[in-house]
């Protein structure tokens, strides 16, 4: 048998109650209008009066109480915020807060006969009290870059969230661990929480952080660009291709002079062969240019 708590015990109205077992679950916002089902709904050939409605969270504070067909009971911390159905009995909470979150009992007595009242129903139904958290925002700090690699820092943040979240991490869909996460502690406020990750990134990757939270999920995804940090430096000609250039184009222009000299001293037919060998010398000496550059 399940333990038994006495309620009404303010008004002198005690009444055994047995706790059930959690079956049912509600989920709502911070801000929002939640209504919480009762295990009884009263038949429309009878009213209110015959009966006592106790509403209580978690098994220890009388949240609203119904007796005789009015309203004997308020808690401080729901007062007007609170009003339940006549019919169905259940308890309307708006708007929702932080501290609403926990589990909720609906305990109705009939008291159609006052000297011999009884439990017509007892159940509880957990209400979950989520807060949306800000959209993650992810950054990037770049610091070291080669040819190979850049080393960067990234970080996630998101903030203004209730309950207690989850942050994940993925390169390119594939999970990653972070190196460090910091989330706020208290159990009863809104929870801000950052995660830190040390990549070396080799090529552009796209990365997704996610926070996870009474099953809502807030995702961003940014694209880390790998940094173009290689400079390849100018490598000047070395001192034999200098040479050999040098040596070349003096050669020519040495050739170009004599031919210039020598050619009017002969005839035209001996002009044409000798122009002719000219060309090919300098063909010859542009081949052997182009070598020396290609070494």
């Amino acid at each position: 048998m399940a333990p038994t708590q006495w309620l009404g015990r303010s008004w002198g109205m005690p009444v055994p109650v047995c706790y059930a077992l959690e079956k049912k679950v509600v989920k709502s916002k911070v801000g929002e209008k939640v209504g919480l089902p009762c295990c009884y709904e009263i038949p429309s050939s009878e009213s209110l009066h015959n009966y006592r409605v106790y509403w209580q969270k978690n098994t220890t504070k009388v949240v609203l109480a119904y007796a005789n067909g009015e309203m004997i009971f308020n808690h401080e911390q729901y007062e007007n915020r609170t009003e339940m159905n006549p019919r169905n009995l259940t308890l309307w909470i708006s708007p929702v807060e932080i501290l609403d979150n926990g589990s909720y009992q609906c305990i109705v007595q009939s008291i159609r006969f006052p000297l011999n009242p009884y439990v017509l129903c007892d159940e509880t139904v957990t209400l979950f009290v989520s807060a949306d958290f800000s959209k993650p925002n992810i950054t990037a700090e770049v610091f070291a870059t080669s040819c190979e690699s850049t080393e960067m820092v990234v970080r996630c943040s998101s903030h203004g969230g209730f309950p207690k979240p989850k942050i994940s991490g993925a390169l390119n869909n594939e999970s990653v661990v972070w190196n460090d996460t910091w989330l706020s502690t208290s159990s009863l406020s809104l929870y801000s929480i950052t995660g830190i990750l040390w990549l070396n990134v080799t090529k552009d990757v796209s990365f997704t952080c996610s926070v996870e939270y009474n099953g809502f999920v807030k995702s961003t995804n940014l694209l880390l660009n790998k940094t173009n940090g290689c400079i390849v430096p100018t490598v000047p000609p070395s001192y034999n291709v200098i040479m050999a250039s040098s040596i070349i184009i003096i050669t020519f222009l040495l050739a170009i002079t004599l031919a210039a000299r020598y050619l009017p001293r002969h005839g035209k037919c001996s002009s044409f062969f000798k122009k002719q060998s000219l060309i090919a010398y300098g063909v010859s000496l542009q081949t052997s240019l182009q070598r020396v550059f290609q070494q």
